[in-house]
């Protein structure tokens, strides 16, 4: 029995650590700094350690860029000898991309193994920031991290993408408006990140298939009643439907803004307002179109012992998804509500480019 920390809590330190711009070891003989969060005095401190270093961006970014991505998914720019706090940001960051378009040109590598940038940037993304990462390679980095009091984690287990098991919390009665007989239940998963929550309405059944929503987080739609989407009359929408017919279950999970965290979603709101749509918004910070997880919906679903829903989704990719974690959906129920003038681009984009059928 020992109380130091295990691999799955040691990545929760680091996605801590890198918040806060404390740099973290990797055991494959790497040191990362997030692009956010370095500060100039660590930046110079770098410069006076010799070696190789290099800016980790995505392939998507790095498009943005023009800058070769070698390795397919992510490019290895190579810092320049008086590189400069601005100069990380500005890599990282598109805000300011078309006032200076022109940042290179870059010195990218492309020989050697990308897995300690790989899982760089996996853990840049995990900690909710931009996916962009300063790696250099140490000879002993357990020694290093030591001299250093510096976290040390697997670059194996940043890149796994398994599913973290859930546990349930809590579950207390809830009256809401659109039912009186509403439940919620908080589920909270063993790797450290946000806790996720259902809200049951009456008493389902869990022999038939019981409508059901995976709705993400949305703080600016669900909370503030923005018009730039159609999430809180989603919400609202798919909540007042169960209540009507008296049972149901909404998965509220945490993952804002297609779940690159709201710091992110709203950079890409910015890029939005010079004239990108939300894919290409997204692609520009260097993520994927969709960075969700609904598998975490699934479990949590059959946790509470459903196995088959009518799910209110106008996303295909939704049920595709729920099929493919083991949860049968016998119907999709269309929810078209919400559209104004102001989400009308936001909505088109939505069908063109992510098949949802509106």
């Amino acid at each position: 029995m020992t109380f130091a920390p295990d691999v799955t809590e040691r990545l929760a330190r680091a996605r801590a650590d890198l918040r806060m711009g404390v740099p973290v070891v990797l055991d494959g003989g790497a040191v990362m700094m997030a692009a956010e969060t370095v500060d100039a005095a660590r930046l110079a401190h770098l410069r006076t350690l010799g070696g190789a270093h290099v800016l980790a961006i995505t392939g998507w970014r790095a498009e943005t860029l023009k800058a070769a991505a070698y390795d397919g998914d992510l490019a290895r720019i190579v810092l320049p000898s008086d590189v400069t706090l601005n100069w990380v940001r500005a890599i990282a960051d598109p805000a300011d991309d078309l006032n200076s378009p022109m940042k290179g040109p870059f010195r990218v590598v492309r020989e050697g193994d990308a897995g300690m940038h790989r899982a760089a940037i996996a853990l840049a993304k995990a900690a909710r920031l931009l996916p962009a990462a300063i790696v250099f390679e140490v000879s002993d980095p357990i020694g290093f991290a030591a001299a250093h009091s510096l976290t040390v984690v697997s670059a194996l287990a940043a890149l796994d993408t398994g599913l973290s098991p859930l546990n349930a919390i809590i579950s207390a009665r809830l009256p809401l408006e659109v039912s009186e007989a509403g439940r919620l239940h908080i589920f909270r998963p063993d790797d450290g990140a946000e806790e996720h929550y259902a809200v049951e309405i009456g008493q389902p059944s869990r022999d038939v298939p019981v409508l059901s929503r995976l709705h993400s987080a949305c703080f600016t739609g669900d909370l503030l009643g923005s018009l730039k989407c159609d999430c809180g009359p989603q919400l609202r929408g798919a909540l007042a439907q169960m209540g009507a017919e008296g049972a149901g279950v909404l998965l509220y999970l945490n993952q804002e803004g297609r779940g690159i965290g709201l710091a992110n979603k709203m950079r890409a709101y910015s890029l939005q307002d010079q004239g990108f749509d939300t894919v290409e918004a997204n692609h520009r910070l260097g993520f994927d179109d969709d960075e969700r997880d609904f598998r975490i919906g699934a479990e949590i679903l059959k946790r509470m012992g459903f196995h088959a829903v009518r799910l209110l989704t106008n996303n295909p990719a939704k049920v595709a998804r729920m099929e493919g974690a083991g949860v049968t959906v016998t119907e999709r129920v269309p929810l078209k509500v919400g559209e104004n003038k102001h989400n009308h681009a936001y909505l088109a984009t939505k069908a063109a480019k992510s098949g949802h059928l509106l």
